[in-house]
């Protein structure tokens, strides 16, 4: 008997200050990195999806975004650290 799946990992990537396009509050956003793999015996073998979602933490918004979009957020926050007070950008996804 061979047992075999899938198993979903979320992984946080960063926590960002935006205006939020549902709710327009400036508030912190979840930057998260869901990936899909296939499992064999319960061990993880390979992905077989990656999504990249942004998450309001104030309404609850969640959408997804493009891979190249996460990359730049991601830079974005990391600017955002180093730099003391965060400042909300609006988010034109």
């Amino acid at each position: 008997m061979i047992v075999f799946g899938t198993r979903t990992y979320l992984y946080q990537l960063a926590m960002i200050t935006l205006v939020c396009g549902r709710c327009h509050n400036p508030a912190a956003h979840a930057l998260r990195k869901r990936v899909t793999k296939f499992t064999l015996f319960f061990i993880p073998l390979f992905p077989l999806s990656t999504r990249h979602q942004l998450q309001c933490t104030f309404c609850g918004l969640d959408q997804g975004i493009a891979e190249q979009q996460a990359h730049h957020l991601q830079a974005t926050a990391a600017q955002q650290q180093g730099y003391g007070a965060p400042q909300a950008q609006p988010y034109t996804g």
